[in-house]
């Protein structure tokens, strides 16, 4: 059963002149067929230079979002119009708006993972991977950095000639690994190294061996000659962990390295969004305009 939905997927996808992207947080199966497979950060990129005139994405609405602003004539189509991200809407234009009266030299600062109503009235964008390059690229001073909190406390202790305004917003899986977790499973593996994604807390970050993107975890786990890791981000991650490391041994801290929202991605919804081609991302054109600035401009200073 398996087998015929990958091989209908497959044949589906050329007839319709489709590409297929997904985030290393979906399942295995799913990562396992895409065309690429990466972080928000590559994802963004390789969205601007397909060929395909259509893009489905396996990931979450924000990404989604992102791939059609990057690409407004190209149709994306979500695998799952559901999957969304919490974090994405723990900020306001209303609170940024208070922010810009409250300080003349500011930079409204915005991790991908928001919508793009709020990266309309952002100044640029960031991902995990980017942040600390963009934000020193910038010329303001000032840094109201949305949504993520734990990121952007992470971003501060590197550039402390910078005065960060910190939001609420937060990831409910990675704000879910404890400080008590990781030490547990340290006690349990003390010869694994930890490898942290920085949306986890200050106290998490501390006692880590390597901070960095889902993409940069994958790098340094491949890279390091250590044979065991303690990984603290989403579960996701570990499949593309264990094909290009099956030598290596991976272990989670708990059961909450789980997003609900990631998982809502099957491959039988890549199925049937290739044959409905839909739900299709749809936006209100002030919004495409003003939303893509932030977007190319991070890709600008990432270069």
């Amino acid at each position: 059963m398996k087998e015929e939905i990958i091989n209908k997927i497959k044949k589906l996808k050329e007839e319709k002149d489709v590409v297929i992207l997904a985030h290393y947080y979906v399942d295995g199966d799913v990562q396992e067929l895409a065309d690429y497979v990466g972080d928000s950060f590559y994802l963004a990129k390789v969205a601007t230079k397909v060929k395909e005139a259509n893009i489905l994405f396996c990931g979450v609405s924000f990404m989604g979002e992102s791939a059609k602003l990057l690409n407004p004539e190209k149709r994306v189509v979500m695998a799952d119009d559901c999957a969304d991200c919490p974090m994405a809407h723990m900020v306001t234009k209303e609170r940024i708006a208070e922010v810009r009266e409250q300080y003349d030299d500011v930079a409204v600062v915005c991790y991908v993972n928001s919508t793009a109503e709020i990266k309309s009235v952002s100044d640029v964008c960031v991902t995990s991977s980017n942040a600390l390059k963009v934000v020193n690229n910038i010329p303001e001073k000032n840094i109201f950095f949305v949504p993520d909190n734990n990121l952007g406390r992470y971003i501060a202790t590197k550039l402390p000639e910078k005065n960060f305004i910190f939001n609420d917003g937060f990831c409910h899986v990675h704000k879910s690994i404890t400080v008590e977790e990781v030490k547990n499973a340290k006690e349990a593996c003390p010869q694994a190294e930890v490898l942290t994604h920085p949306e986890c807390t200050m106290d998490v970050l501390e006692i880590s061996d390597f901070i960095g993107s889902t993409s940069e975890i994958i790098d340094y786990a491949t890279s390091c000659n250590k044979k065991e890791f303690i990984i603290c981000t989403e579960m996701g991650v570990f499949f593309e962990l264990m094909q290009k490391n099956p030598d290596k041994k991976f272990y989670s801290v708990g059961h909450r390295q789980f997003c609900p929202n990631m998982k809502l991605v099957t491959l039988d919804k890549v199925l049937n969004a290739l044959e409905e081609m839909g739900p299709e991302v749809t936006l209100p054109a002030d919004i495409m305009e003003t939303a893509k600035r932030p977007l190319e401009r991070m890709l600008e200073l990432a270069k």
